[in-house]
């Protein structure tokens, strides 16, 4: 798998329209605060006017708002992503438009990401990073088995509250810039760092990606690192292609191998190696969380047992369980057990019973060839060696009708006591009926009273515990402990279950988690509330966190929508008494818009929204129009001393200002307020008055041709008028003459 030439990632514009803190979207979400800003939108905190609760509204950037075709994907993958409901999962309610501001409304969730907590704690311990990865897990199966993938697993999507709450946030929406991303540049959208091999090399992104990148999210949650890093994003998704997961254990010593397993089989390169999703992925992270220690440290294992560490119960290093101990193991060459002697040689070493070769030495061969290990007659041959004695106890009794062994040591003799010495104490005993016959062999040192004799090395306590009747008394107690308090916590704990919460789900979607739980659900009466929109649940009997059987019956109070009230009659009131009269009908006065009115006094109501006599829903705002009085006349073109006396009749007070203009003196050519405004007493309106043209000198045209006369005095921006008096063709006077204002007229006299 290899990454094209062509292959690159690239930051998203985080730019907006226009910052929109203040701004009430849709009539609905108001935006009050930034909380982050991210690839893809900016996050704020708002409130949803119409049912009164918090909010995080995700806004789109620029760029993607402009895009006709990603926001019809978004439209539909929102829609989607609403349908999860799951508590691991951010709830997404509602999603919308307003003008180029594409935004999704979904669930507050106080407290931090895990990014945060990575940066201020660091490494977390196995099961601290177990318990999050379960809750994780959990939300991303619930997508999974939805047919959504989330394609942006980081720590970043991953939030965090109160009571050890874990919540997955951004479903779909990297699928969607993917979509518009790669269509039009064949860029690598996601973060690099999480990235599956696949997702690099451009195939098809499913499950198995959210698993990769959850496997990387183990790894930095056990180290406080990421297991691939470079000097550019591109670097490291080079390294997700090219370079195994490195297994956590190599950074952090002393982790489980268990968890390094994990982390291997949820990193693979291979799709297809990996947990088909995340289900399959959080099974076995349970399975692992399960197995570890109560303090989450790793255990030793010997034979294939684990054994914490710290106990003391740890086999020499090179062994095992099942080998025996070395001080127990026969130390050197096994002599034959020895035949009673006979008259001829009754203080000889050892005689051979009837039948059997002779030898010249006990445990050599008739031909001299050598030591040999042979049983006396009739005696069956064990198929392997018994360990010899210990050393203060080097003989054994043959107990009648048991076969001894072929290999069987008697250990070292005593110290002082002469090698022959043990051979010396075999004596016959008188023949018995049944021809049963008791060899007898004695250390030398005799057992005291009333104690058995032992065989063999010593055994260990752990032998004595296995094959004493403690034992099995023990087990027989520990197993009817194990049966009591099962069945106490079946009757207390096991059949008893949590209704979960479910408050301001749609019906729908309560009844499919309640259904999920093993419970059966009935829909009850719908009840009218302020506080929830149509159709959603406003409790369930047992109430949510109450703790009742399995299987049990839960039903649901969905909401009717809110209570509507009939608006009253405020039209010709005073805006307060029209507020107090809207209060009192259990109504909430709203927004105050003036409008002028040249026939209702100032402060008046004019009207409200919704009209007098309609049904309104109570928690929603009755809006009010207000007379502001009549408006501002156009004093444009109008003499100073007509605004002068609008003003000393209305209580307003203007501030003249006069400039040069070619306006005739005294006449006003511009005012601050635009005809049409409402105004209030006291208020400063400023009208600019013109001071009349500038006086332009009047040059001496006497003598000119009268077209040339005409030429110069227009130039200089007169009106010429000429009276031909005579037949010639020049000007012989003109009037006025020296100065004049510009645009005035000048009178020429031609023909003398």
């Amino acid at each position: 798998m290899n990454l094209t030439a062509t292959s690159r990632i690239k930051p998203m514009d985080t730019t907006l329209a226009s910052p929109p803190i203040g701004q009430v979207l849709d009539g609905r979400y108001r935006v009050e605060s930034l909380i982050a800003r991210g690839g893809m939108a900016t996050v704020y905190q708002g409130t949803d006017t119409r049912l009164d609760r918090r909010v995080a509204l995700k806004i789109m950037h620029a760029d993607l708002a402009s895009d006709e075709d990603f926001v019809r994907r978004f439209v539909d993958e929102a829609r989607s992503v609403a349908r999860l409901s799951h508590p691991n999962v951010v709830t997404v309610f509602d999603q919308g438009a307003d003008g180029r501001t594409l935004y999704l409304a979904m669930e507050y969730v106080p407290g931090q990401t895990l990014r945060g907590l990575l940066n201020s704690h660091g490494p977390l311990s196995p099961r601290e990073a177990l318990d999050i990865m379960d809750g994780v897990l959990a939300g991303l199966a619930a997508a999974h088995d939805a047919g959504i993938a989330h394609r942006d697993v980081k720590p970043e999507n991953v939030l965090l509250a109160g009571s050890s709450t874990v919540k997955v946030a951004d479903f779909g929406l990297a699928r969607l810039l993917a979509a518009v991303r790669q269509t039009k540049s064949g860029m690598i959208i996601g973060t690099a760092a999480y990235l599956a091999p696949e997702q690099v090399a451009g195939a098809t992104a499913d499950a198995r990606s959210d698993v990769y990148a959850a496997g990387v999210m183990l790894f930095e949650l056990l180290t406080g690192r990421q297991p691939h890093t470079g000097d550019t994003p591109l670097a490291v998704a080079h390294k997700h292609v090219n370079e195994v997961v490195p297994p956590p254990s190599g950074l952090m010593p002393g982790l489980p191998p268990a968890l390094d397993t994990l982390v291997a089989l949820a990193t693979s390169r291979d799709p297809d190696l990996r947990p088909g999703d995340a289900g399959q992925f959080l099974r076995a992270a349970s399975g692992v969380r399960h197995g570890l220690p109560p303090d989450g440290t790793a255990a030793e294992a010997v034979d294939g047992f684990p054994v914490p560490r710290g106990t003391g119960f740890a086999a020499p290093r090179g062994t095992s369980l099942s080998d025996p101990p070395a001080s127990v193991m026969p130390g050197g060459p096994v002599a034959a057990v020895p035949g009673p002697p006979t008259a001829a040689d009754p203080g000889g070493p050892a005689i051979a019973p009837p039948g059997a070769p002779a030898t010249s030495m006990p445990g050599e061969q008739a031909d001299g060839a050598g030591p040999v290990d042979t049983p006396p007659a009739g005696l069956v041959v064990p198929s392997r060696a018994w360990p010899g004695a210990p050393p203060d106890r080097p003989g054994h009794d043959l107990i009648p009708g048991m076969a001894p062994p072929a290999r069987q040591s008697f250990g070292q003799p005593r110290p002082g006591s002469a090698p022959a010495s043990v051979t010396q104490q075999f004596r016959p005993e008188p023949h018995r009926s049944g021809n049963q016959h008791t060899l007898i062999v004695s250390s030398g040192t005799d057992v005291p009273y009333g104690q058995p004799p032992r065989y063999g090395p010593p055994e260990s306590r752990l032998q004595r515990l296995l094959f004493s009747r403690r034992l099995g008394y023990l087990a027989a107690a520990l197993a009817v402990l194990l049966v009591a308090g099962l069945l106490t916590w079946w009757l207390t704990t096991g059949r008893y279950t949590t209704v979960p919460k479910i408050t301001g789900m749609t019906v729908a979607a309560a009844k499919a988690e309640l259904r999920g739980a093993g419970f059966s659900v009935r829909t009850g009466t719908a009840r009218l509330d302020n506080h929830f929109a149509k159709g959603e649940v406003i409790r369930s009997v047992p109430a949510s966190g109450q703790r009742v059987r399995k299987g049990s019956q839960i039903t649901l109070i969905p909401s009717a929508g809110p209570h509507r009230l009939q608006v009253p009659q405020v039209t010709g009131l005073a805006l307060q008494d029209a507020q107090a009269a809207l209060r009192h009908a259990g109504l909430t006065p709203g927004q105050v818009r003036n409008e002028t009115s040249t026939t209702i006094p100032a402060g008046i109501v004019v009207s409200t929204t919704p009209a007098a006599g309609a049904l309104w829903p109570q928690p929603q705002p009755v809006q009010l129009v207000v007379s502001a009085g009549p408006p501002v006349p156009d004093f444009v073109g109008q003499p100073q001393s007509a605004a002068d006396g609008w003003a000393q009749a209305n209580g307003v007070s203007l501030d003249v200002v006069t400039v040069k203009s070619d306006v005739p003196a005294g006449t006003i050519i511009r005012q601050s307020l635009p005809p049409g405004s409402a105004f209030t007493k006291g208020q400063v309106i400023k009208v600019t008055v013109s001071a009349g043209p500038p006086t332009v000198a009047i040059p001496n045209v006497d003598g000119l041709p009268v077209d040339r006369a005409t030429h110069v005095l227009e130039k200089l921006g007169f009106s010429v008028e000429a009276h031909q008096v005579g037949p010639l063709d020049n000007v012989f006077n003109y009037s006025p003459n020296g100065q004049a204002p510009k645009g005035s007229t000048i009178t020429l006299w031609v023909g003398l």
